[in-house]
C-alpha cells in the first residue's frame, strides 16, 4: 500500500506547501480534490498544473483524483448538480466537471479518478436507468483520458452501500467502474465486518480511503476518535495484496492538518 492523504483535509495550506508537508512525513500518495482552494478545474492554468505535476514527481507522490468538491458547481447547494440530478442540462454540468477533473488527472500523471452518485432528490421508477446512463457517460469520459474510474458508495446517496454498488455494477455491465472503498463508511451504515468486506471486494479495489468514524454518524474523525479498528483493516488490505493508495480523508481537520498528517502516518506504520 501507498500511504496517502486527501487534500480536502489541507484546505488551509497552499497546495505546494501541503504536498511538501506530506512528503516530509513519508507519504507516498496524495488524493487530490480539485476545488476552489486547490487546482480549481475552471481556473487553474496549464502552467500551474504542470508545476504541480513536476512537484509531485520530485516528491515521489503518486496522485489520484477525487471529485467531492462541495460548492464548486453550485455555491448555494452542496455537491449539486450530481449524476442523480434530473435534466440533461443539469447533468451535463456534472459531466463537464468530471471531464475537467479527468484532464487534470491526465496532466498530473494520475491513474485513478473516483466519483459518487449523488443524492436522488426525485426518486422514482427511472432512478436506476438515469443513474446507469450517468455512470456509463462518466466512465467513458474518464477512460478516454487514460484514468481508471472508481465509484465510491457514500452514505445518504443513491449508491450508499456495497450492495448498492453491486447492483449498479451489474446494471452497467462491462463498462462498470471499479470500487473506491471508504473503510469508515462501512461503520456508518453497519455493513458487517470491515475485514470481511475488504476480502470480499478486494478484486475490485482501485482506491481505498480511511478515517475514524462513529457508528451511524457520517463524520470523518481523527484516528482514535471513533470505532474504526485501523490495525485490522490495514492488515486485511495487506493480506489481500492491495498495492494502491490508502488515503486518509479528514475533510473537517484542516485546522489541525500538521498534527493530523503526523498522526495518520503513525497509525499507518503501526499496522
Amino acid at each position: 500500500m501507498l500511504l496517502g492523504y486527501d487534500t480536502n483535509g489541507l484546505q488551509n495550506h497552499r497546495l505546494e506547501d501541503a504536498l511538501r508537508l506530506l512528503a516530509a512525513h513519508g507519504y507516498q500518495a496524495v488524493s487530490l480534490t480539485p476545488d476552489v482552494m486547490h487546482l480549481d478545474p475552471y481556473r487553474a492554468s496549464p502552467a500551474e498544473v504542470e508545476r504541480i505535476a513536476t512537484l509531485l514527481a520530485e516528491l515521489r507522490l503518486t496522485p489520484v483524483v477525487t471529485t467531492g468538491a462541495r460548492f464548486l458547481l453550485d455555491p448555494g447547494m452542496k455537491h449539486e448538480p450530481t449524476l442523480m440530478t434530473r435534466g440533461e442540462d443539469r447533468r451535463a454540468i456534472r459531466l463537464d466537471f468530471y471531464r475537467r477533473c479527468a484532464e487534470l488527472g491526465k496532466a498530473l500523471r494520475a491513474k485513478v479518478l473516483s466519483f459518487w452518485s449523488g443524492i436522488d432528490r426525485s426518486p422514482g421508477p427511472d432512478s436506476l436507468e438515469w443513474l446507469v446512463a450517468g455512470i456509463r457517460a462518466t466512465c467513458a469520459i474518464v477512460r478516454e483520458r487514460g484514468l481508471v474510474p472508481a465509484l465510491e458508495p457514500e452514505p445518504g446517496m443513491a449508491i450508499a452501500t456495497l450492495a448498492d454498488y453491486d447492483k449498479v455494477r451489474t446494471a452497467v455491465g462491462k463498462e462498470a467502474p471499479r470500487l473506491c472503498l471508504d473503510v469508515g463508511h462501512l461503520h456508518v451504515l453497519d455493513e458487517g465486518d470491515p475485514v470481511e468486506r475488504i476480502e470480499q471486494w478486494s478484486g475490485e479495489l482501485a482506491l481505498v480511503q480511511i478515517s475514524d468514524m462513529q457508528r451511524g454518524v457520517h463524520e470523518h474523525l481523527l484516528p482514535g476518535q471513533g470505532c474504526v479498528n485501523f490495525q485490522e483493516a490495514l492488515a486485511a488490505l495487506d493480506r489481500v495484496g492491495y498495492a494502491g493508495p490508502l488515503c486518509f480523508e479528514l475533510s473537517r481537520s484542516s485546522h489541525v492538518a500538521p498534527e493530523a498528517v503526523a498522526l495518520c502516518q503513525r497509525v499507518f506504520l503501526q499496522r
